[in-house]
């Protein structure tokens, strides 16, 4: 059974709520409260102040995060996951030579953190998809995801699986291990924000430029706080997995999720992927998930925003570098790169991924090819293919696609993350040259994909990647410009038209896959004694009852502050289930507005200069009790890796003071026992000085919606107080004293 409540159950909880708010109810709030414990359905929450307990229906879990988040659930001692849950190994695999060498290599090379994996998941009644079976959105996408569920994923594009109207949101391991224990997963009540689409996609617009037109619109920390609900006729006329390109980057709008109400196009995908079981029952559930007819008829009633958007007026854009919402229309592109200065050849072209690795994205891309075969034309640019899964895989080799990009020359890599979270090796150009690379993904942050700072890497769309490979040239406009054939003859490219399914349904293909044990209580979890990368968890200390007095400033973050700076991935993917190793990246990639430099700053107590951030923190961990950091705004944007919150507070981070935090960093400091503050008046941030000492007082009296005094200390003697807000509620801050959340829930 995939839903909790049946038909009348479900009716008699949306009633209610309905005479508690006194209207109607959006598909967003229907899943909600369908998933809010008992004692919740007669109350009415106040979004973005009160804290709402949710009860998901799924976890999943992919490796690099799965690593932490199942040694955190071993603390617990419980004998098995109380919620359905996977583990999919996706993130580990590098990118090099193609599928079969890089299987087998990464195979041999993390065989340690699979046996764990394995292992973990037998012992505690978890699925395990193995290396190669898929990246875990598109995995969950075809196997699990339905229409009005709840789930929560280690990875923050969660919400792909919200093109099938599943409410899917990205959190850390601590959060996740909490859910599979039984526990509710809080987070403050979001903002419903209604995105009303109208019209029709046409010519080489995408459901990727939708997303960058929404990115355009509200940047990158815009959606803080918010779940976007799709609806309308604009989105019936989407595929289920255009729709999946949409929600899966609304990540990058720093959203805690994004929903599209469910129609046919999501019941015809079941069908097609052979769940026409799961089709059925939500089609008996569906009149009770539709929205409430005051979404269409007053929205302003039932939404906090409504975002009004023609698909006719989408265009096709590419977004870069460097950051997701720089976004530029293809038919200003060249103009740009131009007066930017950019290399005119692009350098090589990445497609698939999870935002774009569809039946029909792949065979638009395919489709772009085989115009281009029949004029003698093949890419002129390194052409590299990850499909996202192993049924993704099966089925282009079965409809021939795969022999269309294999007489392109494209490399076809295993069906895993690969360049889009770092792990390419490339060795085409030295690190450090200028370049740039056009590429399906969802995060262009830079270094992400090859560790090069001076690649510039766009995001575009499967159609637009494939055109830029042909024409080989960064300003190319398919729209526009024509290509010149073997012959010497001009002709253009015409937008492809892809089937929003794959003829004959998607190839069924469970390789990989282990489903989940029913009594694992005499499986032994695979932890060498020796490893590098795999270590026993130590509960951190409870708070010792004092203020924080004359802590040292660790640094001030200055710009970007991302998930990849604080705890960068690449090489250090290696390390994520080993917390003494992993803490060696601390801050690695952090700009320090103090002294220019990124990943070292100044030891205020002994005048060192150019010191690692990791070894600095230890330091004041060990002579001065600890240190604060200070971020810029947005801090803490990117992925939900709590590492990046695990790792300072190993070191001896007592609290983070921001401009503003990212919904799931803020969340993950709060979980590891990390008090995360932000600056009442912003401008107090350049106030902070490189030698000033800081003292946060009142500790004993922390306490929900009531701000915090700072005393800042200066090297000569003066003082300034400064005041801190935060968001921390009666649990959080139990959590705090206990030291961590994990240990707060056992005590």
């Amino acid at each position: 059974m995939l839903f909790r409540f049946d038909v009348q159950e479900a009716r008699a909880i949306l009633d209610k709520k309905r005479r508690v708010l006194g209207r109607g109810l959006s598909y967003t709030e229907k899943i909600l409260f369908l998933h809010e414990g008992e004692g919740s359905y007669a109350k009415r929450l106040t979004p973005g102040q009160d804290p709402v307990e949710l009860y998901p229906d799924r976890v999943a879990l992919q490796d690099a995060t799965a690593q932490m988040a199942m040694l955190q659930f071993m603390q617990s001692q419980a004998e098995r996951t109380r919620v359905p849950a996977t583990i999919h190994c996706d993130h580990l695999l590098r990118a090099s030579r193609g599928a079969e060498i890089d299987l087998a290599t990464g195979c041999e090379a993390n065989h340690e953190v699979y046996d764990f994996l394995s292992s973990a998941a037998e012992r505690y009644g978890l699925g395990f998809w193995g290396p190669g079976s898929g990246i875990i959105h598109q995995v969950v996408f075809e196997n699990y995801a339905f229409p009005g569920g709840l789930m929560l994923g280690t990875d923050s594009h969660t919400p792909n699986a919200g093109g099938l109207g599943m409410l899917a949101i990205g959190v850390g391991g601590a959060d996740a291990a909490e859910a599979m224990l039984g526990l509710p997963w809080e987070t403050p009540c979001p903002t419903i924000v209604g995105v009303h689409l109208t019209g029709r996609l046409s010519g080489w617009a995408s459901a990727k430029d939708l997303v960058l037109e929404m990115l355009r619109r509200f940047t990158v920390k815009g959606g803080t706080g918010k779940i976007f609900e799709y609806f309308g006729d604009g989105a019936r006329s989407l595929s289920a997995t255009e729709k999946a390109t949409i929600t899966n980057m609304g990540a990058e709008l720093g959203a805690t999720s994004s929903v599209f109400v469910y129609d046919e196009s999501m019941d015809a995908y079941l069908r097609n992927v052979g769940r026409s079981g799961d089709a059925d029952e939500v089609r008996a559930m569906s009149g009770v998930l539709a929205q409430d007819d005051a979404c269409t008829a007053d929205p302003q009633s039932v939404f906090a925003n409504v975002v009004e958007l023609d698909l006719a007026s989408i265009k096709p854009a590419h977004a870069g570098p460097f950051s997701p919402d720089n976004v530029t229309a293809v038919a200003e592109f060249a103009r740009k790169a131009e007066e930017e200065g950019w290399p005119k050849s692009v350098s090589a072209v990445l497609l698939g991924s999870c935002t774009n690795s569809s039946y029909s994205d792949l065979h638009a891309a395919a489709d772009i090819l085989e115009q281009a075969a029949r004029q003698g034309l093949k890419p002129k640019a390194p052409f590299l293919l990850s499909p996202g899964s192993r049924q993704i895989f099966e089925t282009i080799r079965r409809n021939h696609l795969l022999d269309t990009f294999l007489e392109a020359g494209a490399t076809i890599l295993a069906s895993a993350c690969g360049p889009c979270i770092g792990q390419w090796e490339r060795t085409d150009l030295p690190k450090g040259t200028p370049n740039v690379i056009f590429t399906t993904f969802n995060r262009n942050f830079r270094g992400r994909n090859d560790a090069n700072p001076e690649t510039r890497a766009f995001l575009t769309s499967p159609a637009m990647a494939a055109a830029l490979a042909i024409a080989g040239k960064v300003g190319f406009d398919p729209e526009r410009d024509p290509l010149v054939s073997a012959s010497g003859e001009p002709f253009k490219l015409i937008p492809p038209e892809p089937p929003a399914l794959p003829p004959n349904g998607l190839v069924s293909s469970k390789e990989g896959f282990r489903p989940p044990n029913e009594d694992g209580s005499g499986t032994e979890v695979i932890i060498p004694p020796d490893s590098e990368r795999l270590e026993r968890l130590k509960p951190f200390d409870p708070w010792d009852g004092g203020d924080f007095i004359d802590l040292p400033i660790l640094v001030k973050t200055e710009g970007k502050t991302t998930t990849d700076h604080i705890s960068p991935g690449g090489k250090w993917l290696a390390y994520r289930g080993h917390l003494s190793n992993i803490s060696k990246n601390l801050l690695e990639g952090a700009l320090n507005a103090f002294t220019r430099e990124t990943g070292h700053g100044t030891n205020v107590l002994t005048g060192a200069r150019g010191v690692p951030f990791p070894d600095l923190a230890l330091y004041y961990k060990e002579n001065a009790g600890g240190c604060i950091i200070i971020g810029d705004w947005n801090y803490g944007e990117g992925s939900s890796r709590e590492h990046a919150a695990m790792t300072p507070r190993f070191l001896g981070a007592k609290a983070v003071i921001a401009r503003s935090f990212a919904r799931i960093h803020e969340a993950n400091l709060k979980k590891q026992g990390i008090l995360p503050f932000v600056f009442s008046d912003p401008s107090d941030y350049d106030r902070i000085g490189e030698f000033d000492r800081i003292s946060i007082l009142g500790l004993d009296r922390l306490a929900p919606g009531k701000p915090v005094i700072a005393r800042v200390s200066a090297k000569n003697g003066d003082s300034f107080e400064i005041r801190l807000d935060h968001s921390l509620n009666n649990k959080q801050i139990a959590w705090f004293k206990a030291g961590s959340a994990l240990r707060g829930s056992a005590t």
